[in-house]
């Protein structure tokens, strides 16, 4: 019954926005650590931004490369996760997937969204 779904993905050029939206569903992001993946034909899937649950802090993270021009935010009350995308360079653009991962008695719960597209051209 965990669900997550995101959206916003498209065409860009390059200087543009996006908004990524990661809508979940049987859990609460709050209490999970989330994080938004990209990967690129040819390329390894790099972890772009995590945000960790409230319990452990809410700390955030970034891929040096996107540093100062994303940003991973949380709604509790949507219950959605956010990658707001800023800048955006023709590098950038990749398949972006939603994950959600968390641990309870030594288990480890890993979750991942369908994917939505980010392309950056000109």
């Amino acid at each position: 019954q965990v669900q997550l779904v995101e959206s916003g993905g498209g065409l860009v050029q390059p200087g543009g926005s996006l908004r990524l939206s990661c809508a979940a569903s049987g859990f609460a992001v709050e209490n999970s650590g989330m994080r938004w993946y990209r990967q690129a034909p040819g390329k390894e899937r790099e972890l772009v931004a995590i945000i960790r649950s409230v319990a452990a802090g809410g700390s955030i993270n970034y891929l040096d490369s996107v540093l100062g021009r994303f940003t991973i935010s949380r709604d509790n009350a949507k219950n959605t996760v956010y990658l707001q995308m800023n800048s955006l360079k023709p590098e950038d653009t990749a398949v972006y997937h939603c994950n959600a991962r968390w641990v309870v008695s030594g288990r480890t719960y890993d979750y991942w969204g369908q994917g939505t597209q980010v392309t950056v051209s000109s």
